[in-house]
């Protein structure tokens, strides 16, 4: 009897392992192809040559392309472990929902953990250097010599990196256990690099938010349609078409020759013509659009601003309370156990919300700022340098807002083996799991 529980846990093991791979599998190719699409929409069309950089550049698009997929299963993660936990404790024995459980929730956030440290450290600086490289003179021109000098590249960067930190570690603590420690390199200094990376990536948020929460009615503002009070659009249709013509016939009436003259006012032109388009959009948008939606976004807006405001300054002021309620010192309930609310289902996905908003708001803030101005993407026009650039900064961003959201108090979720887990969950290779 004993050899047939054996036999029947290793197959409910095995069963269990191939159900969760399935699952990442498939959540994961969800992802990456929305990530493509987003992508495609603003890599610019003239890099779609086919040549050799062609193929460089399809290359790095794939790699852009899985980073960004990794980030949005970071900032989904979240969201998605908490729902998962207010599913377990509405349905506790439904059998539908068995494949909903720690040890599948575990391993997504092994996965992201893992992916994020694969893109962070190796796929991003690896499409970088290889949309740069040329090949080393003296070499046959081709896809291989751009691959041997973007390895060597990325190996001299390892070194010197490696190098930095074996120097410091030497002058903090000139002994010889400090001068060995650069063996203990796997298990010590690349957790902590990636932690180092968390933290700056949760300074750049906790710096972002409130400038994009700041801006978040300026672009919501320019994105939907004011309502039209005491104003008359014909007429300012009427003007601005005037004005149109009349800088379209003094474009075509000057000399070439004059050219600063006639950038500036191709220049002019093209601000009139998104004025006017602007104008035309208001008059043809409906009195609902108008009247309804604008006012309900900005108090919607408000309305989140407000609540994530008072959230944060009350979690605040229980950490300048009590000892206790700091993250470090947390024990919160796990996957399916107790409701991370008191207000239930309604508080998990007004937590969610908040989440999202914040998120947003980083990102929006992020782009506000005046050294990443330059960052912003364009339609159809932005190079695979930018896009790069790009990714690695949204891959920074989303890997710090599970730590940001902790530390603020939004969520209190703990990933622990718990008695529900124990029978699915088993420990992994390296004898630990990762906690949120």
């Amino acid at each position: 009897m004993e050899g047939q529980d054996e036999v029947s846990a290793r197959e409910q093991h095995f069963h269990s392992q191939v159900r969760e791979s399935t699952i990442c599998f498939l959540l994961f190719a969800i992802l990456y192809i929305v990530s493509y699409f987003i992508i495609r929409r603003y890599k610019r069309k003239s890099d779609e040559q086919e040549d050799e950089d062609a193929i460089v550049n399809r290359i790095s698009l794939f790699l852009s392309t899985f980073t960004l997929a990794v980030s949005a299963g970071a900032v989904l993660l979240l969201p998605f472990s908490i729902i998962s936990n207010e599913i377990l404790l509405a349905f506790p024995q439904n059998y539908y929902i068995q494949w909903l459980n720690g040890s599948l929730i575990h391993g997504l956030w092994n996965l992201a953990s893992l992916f994020s440290n694969l893109c962070l450290f190796v796929l991003m600086p690896f499409a970088f250097f290889f949309l740069e490289s040329e090949g080393f003179a003296g070499l046959k021109k081709g896809i291989r010599a751009r691959i041997l000098e973007t390895l060597v590249m990325l190996i001299l960067l390892a070194l010197l990196i490696l190098g930095m930190v074996w120097v410091a570690s030497a002058l903090v603590d000139n002994d010889a256990a400090s001068m060995e420690s650069l063996y203990d390199l796997w298990e010590f200094y690349l957790p902590y690099l990636y932690s180092c990376i968390s933290l700056m990536g949760c300074l750049l948020l906790l710096l972002c938010t409130p400038v994009g929460l700041s801006r978040m009615f300026t672009v919501m503002g320019q994105l939907l349609v004011k309502p039209a009070i005491l104003e008359d659009l014909d007429e300012q249709i009427y003007m601005i078409t005037l004005e149109e013509e009349a800088l379209q016939r003094r474009l075509n009436g000057l000399s070439s020759s004059v050219e600063y003259n006639m950038m500036e006012l191709e220049q002019e032109l093209e601000n009139v013509k998104t004025l006017k388009t602007k104008l035309e959009r208001r008059k043809k948008a409906s009195a609902w659009e108008r009247n309804l939606v604008y006012p309900a976004v900005m108090v919607l807006l408000l309305i989140e601003t407000s609540i994530s405001v008072l959230l944060v300054a009350c979690n605040i002021l229980c950490l300048l309370v009590d000892e206790t309620a700091m993250p470090k010192g947390t024990r919160g309930p796990g996957i399916g156990n107790a409701s991370l609310s008191a207000f239930g289902f309604v508080g998990a996905a007004l937590e969610i919300i908040l989440i999202f908003y914040l998120m947003v708001s980083s990102v929006v803030g992020f782009y506000s700022l005046r050294c990443f101005g330059n960052f912003i993407p364009k339609k159809d026009d932005t190079t695979m340098t930018k896009i790069i650039g790009n990714c690695v900064s949204i891959l920074v961003l989303s890997s710090a807002l599970p730590v940001m959201s902790r530390t603020l108090g939004l969520h209190k979720l703990h990933l622990s083996n718990t008695p529900r887990d124990s029978e699915t969950a088993k420990p992994s290779a390296n004898g630990h799991q990762k906690a949120l």
